[in-house]
């Protein structure tokens, strides 16, 4: 009878197996971006609509150049704390996420109101822009997923095209509501039926994943921000008179508030 031969260990297989395990526990470990979960996209939304509602509060209530230059510092220094840090911190990612808001729209009023640049024309520019950075992008990296911001470079590219998605939302939302005439209540339910093509796609027809994710992420942006102006803004500009100062500090505590519990829990990372 013959006795069963024993097979030495793989080493090389394994090795090599545990170097690709390390460097993918690495990469989730450096990820700088959140998971895309439904807090995300409330989060995001919640974001978009205090970046309206305080650029415009702010804008009204100091010089407006100084308060561009207060959005300006306020963005640099959430950019650097967000490359400061090694991995997704909620806080962090979140707070410059906010700050991303509140300049990119005076980015795109500046463009409007200081320049007398109209809406559509801002719009079309903007979203040249994002086209010039997208196309950068995958020419550097070969893929604009957001699963993959792990480098330095990438988070680069990341947040270049976070900024220009908030100028260019902001401008489309403006010209729905000002220059198409629609206000600001329509425009909110006309990005809300735009926002759908992309969700729909998605679940229902197959629409790659990367596609629908920066299709529904440039939506957002006016989709927000319609609803916070028509909520802050008088009766006489198109709203119901809540006040931008009133809407921002609601705003404010209920992100606060999402962040903390994520924080918390890490509902929104791979550990959590």
């Amino acid at each position: 009878m013959h006795k069963p031969v024993l097979q030495p260990p793989d080493t090389a297989s394994d090795a090599h197996n545990g170097i690709a395990q390390s460097l993918l526990l690495g990469r989730q470990t450096l990820k700088k971006v959140p998971e895309i979960t439904a807090y995300f996209w409330i989060i995001k939304l919640l974001t978009t609509a205090l970046g309206e509602s305080t650029s415009d509060y702010l804008v009204h209530q100091l010089d407006p150049i100084l308060a561009v230059a207060l959005g300006g510092i306020g963005l640099v220094v959430a950019l650097i704390l967000q490359f400061a840090v090694r991995r997704y911190i909620a806080g962090v990612y979140w707070f410059t996420a906010i700050m991303v808001a509140i300049f990119g729209t005076m980015a795109a009023d500046v463009l409007h109101v200081g320049l007398g640049i109209p809406y559509l024309v801002s719009t079309m520019f903007f979203a040249a822009a994002l086209a010039v950075i997208f196309i950068l992008w995958y020419v550097s990296e070969k893929t604009l997923s957001i699963h993959s911001i792990f480098t330095r470079r990438r988070e680069l590219f990341y947040w270049a095209t976070i900024i220009a998605t908030f100028a260019l939302g902001t401008a489309a939302g403006d010209m729905t509501a000002s220059t198409l005439g629609l206000g600001y209540f329509s425009s909110g339910i006309l990005f809300v039926i735009i926002i759908a093509i992309p969700v729909l796609g998605y679940f229902l027809f197959h629409l790659n994943e990367i596609l629908a994710f920066w299709f529904a992420y440039i939506v957002t942006r006016p989709l927000g921000a319609s609803f916070a102006d028509w909520a802050g803004k008088s009766h006489s500009e198109g709203g119901i008179g809540i006040g931008d100062g009133q809407i921002s500090l609601l705003l404010a505590l209920v992100i606060i508030g999402f962040v903390a519990y994520l924080t918390i829990t890490h509902r929104d990372s791979k550990n959590g």
